[in-house]
């Protein structure tokens, strides 16, 4: 079957170019251009992935989003003209599955939706616990394992990379992933998460260095990527 995706975009030249574009990597594809259209039209036709811009006549995107989690699971890609925008996104916690600031270019939105299908159906197929054996958590024993061999991890490092593991594929804020740390209003940098950070990925790659579990999102925080299957 095809994989559809939803565009919902009110600049009508982009909405036909990302549209042509979709087409051409096998999609099928529907646009709407007014906010208020989208719940109703989710609802009662087919849809794997939403290409959702936050600034819509109508709902705005934000709206949309909140809306859409309350009955649906669909990965949601979010569109901004604002990168400052993703970071209070993000700690709104609305539950897109990604972030894409214009202006792009349209080959990386249909690459960077293959990917968030990929993360989905991952997601979709596995039971949190274990992926293929590759990478596992036993929270009662503070225990990570990749590939068959446990990582020595620090009490600080397992917490961090449980909140990780826990929503594989959502970008999490550096601000996040502190508050998760360190539940004692500590005062703590930013260069404490990304020194926690380099730590857990020299651990990773030890045990498996041409696989990189945890991704940088530029100017935004970290996520997780499960190894594929």
């Amino acid at each position: 079957m095809p994989t559809n995706v939803l565009i919902v975009e009110d600049e009508l030249k982009l909405a036909s170019l990302l549209a042509d574009y979709f087409t051409q990597a096998q999609f099928d594809n529907h646009c709407i251009h007014n906010g208020d259209e989208v719940i109703d039209w989710v609802k009662n036709n087919p849809v794997d992935i939403i290409l959702l811009d936050i600034m819509l006549p109508g709902k705005d995107g934000t709206q949309l989003c909140k809306e859409l989690r309350q009955f649906t699971n669909i990965p949601i890609m979010m569109v901004t003209a604002k990168v400052e925008e993703i970071d209070r996104l993000l700690g709104l916690e609305i539950g897109a599955d990604d972030y894409i600031c214009k202006p792009f270019s349209p080959r990386e939105v249909v690459a960077r939706a293959k990917a968030v299908l990929r993360r989905s159906q991952i997601s979709a197929d596995q039971n949190v616990s274990t992926v293929e054996n590759q990478l596992s958590l036993d929270e009662a024993q503070y225990q990570v394992s990749y590939q068959s061999k446990a990582l020595d991890l620090t009490a600080v490092e397992f917490q961090l990379f449980k909140r990780l593991y826990t929503e594989p594929g959502r970008i999490y804020t550096r601000d996040q992933l502190m508050n998760n740390m360190y539940g004692d209003n500590r005062i703590v940098s930013d260069r404490t998460i990304d020194s926690h950070i380099k730590k857990l990925r020299k651990k990773l790659t030890d045990i498996s260095p041409t696989h990189e579990l945890i991704h940088s999102v530029y100017g935004v925080g970290y996520r997780l990527i499960l190894p594929e299957s």
